[in-house]
């Protein structure tokens, strides 16, 4: 019998926000026969909270097993605190170690990281990054993040024109500016240069961006968007040509597997997780975070060699097919059915 799961996260699609872990990854196990209650669906942080520790004493003896979305900021608390109840129930309960910056948070505040680690019945990291870094206090599951490989088809590209794509939420620790910056250096080789911004305003640095593209004079080379559904940005994504990913911090980002999967070349910056997903000159191309030369480096070299460019886009797609749903259930079936 498959067991009943109480997964906590960040589930705040209804307001508007990104699809999170539990979105996706508490559908594939419905999908899976697994009966799934979910717990952490209120916009306001202390109502959220207090609606998680509510649910986790009252659906006690609905659910075998907890599941905790783990991140590294102020959600992180949620996962203490979960883990704190979860313990003084007697119920077991899996981390997944999500946040980018988690590496940081267990040197900051040890003991606390250790409270939800250590008793944990299994500990699951999304990337093999933070399954490095917390090796060190107990072994760590490696279950990826994953796509539904049947709705990103590959386009196989003949030319390359510097059409950009770029698709995170708006946030500092994704530096979208560096984004507007390359566009800026582009653009004295590459007058048509393009760049397509995706996703929604998380802290304000929306503005800061449009501000920075006219100071820059690269308003009319920039298209942003704003949040789009999946398939609308998955559409726009024939019309582009390379993807980058500016972040200072990152784990395992679901858009960029999602560019390899539909046959977009990467230049990511080589932080965290990502070079454990990307190859370097195999698998797209990785440059230090906010260096704006190298990215548009790495960018002329794509554009200048068509033999390297198909290479690496044929190598990606080979890669995204380990993070396509039907492996990642199966990883996930084999440590629940305990």
């Amino acid at each position: 019998m498959n067991k009943r799961i109480l997964y906590i996260g960040n589930k705040l699609t209804d307001f508007g926000y990104t699809p999170t872990g539990i979105n996706f990854l508490g559908k594939l196990l419905v999908d899976n026969g697994y009966t799934v209650l979910f717990a952490g669906d209120k916009k306001n942080k202390i109502v959220r909270l207090l609606s998680i520790i509510k649910r986790i004493i009252s659906y006690r003896n609905d659910y075998d097993i907890i599941i905790i979305d783990t991140y590294s900021t102020i959600a992180f608390y949620y996962s203490l605190i979960a883990a704190w109840v979860a313990r003084i129930l007697n119920k077991p309960y899996i981390p997944i170690l999500r946040g980018g910056n988690l590496s940081n948070r267990l040197q900051r505040s040890p003991w606390l990281t250790r409270q939800v680690i250590m008793p944990a019945f299994r500990v699951v990291s999304v990337s093999q990054y933070l399954q490095q870094v917390f090796t060190k206090l107990r072994p760590i599951e490696y279950i990826p993040n994953f796509i539904n490989l049947s709705k990103y088809p590959f386009k196989q590209r003949n030319t390359f024109l510097p059409r950009l794509l770029w698709v995170r939420s708006f946030h500092s620790i994704y530096n979208p500016q560096l984004a507007v910056k390359i566009v800026a250096a582009l653009k004295r080789d590459y007058p048509t240069v393009s760049l397509t911004m995706i996703g929604p305003d998380k802290d304000g640095s929306r503005a800061g961006v449009e501000n920075l593209a006219e100071q820059l004079g690269v308003s009319e080379n920039i298209e942003i968007t704003g949040k789009l559904s999946k398939e609308a940005w998955i559409g726009l994504a024939f019309h582009h040509d390379i993807f980058i990913n500016t972040t200072n911090f990152d784990n395992m980002p679901v858009s960029v597997i999602e560019a390899m999967a539909l046959g977009l070349p990467v230049v990511s910056t080589n932080v965290g997780g990502i070079p454990y997903l990307i190859e370097h000159e195999v698998s797209g191309l990785l440059v230090q975070p906010d260096d704006c030369e190298a990215f548009c480096m790495a960018i002329k070299t794509l554009l200048l060699n068509h033999k390297n460019i198909l290479n690496i886009i044929e190598n990606a797609r080979l890669k995204s097919i380990e993070f396509g749903e039907y492996n990642v259930g199966a990883k996930w079936k084999g440590l629940l059915d305990f």
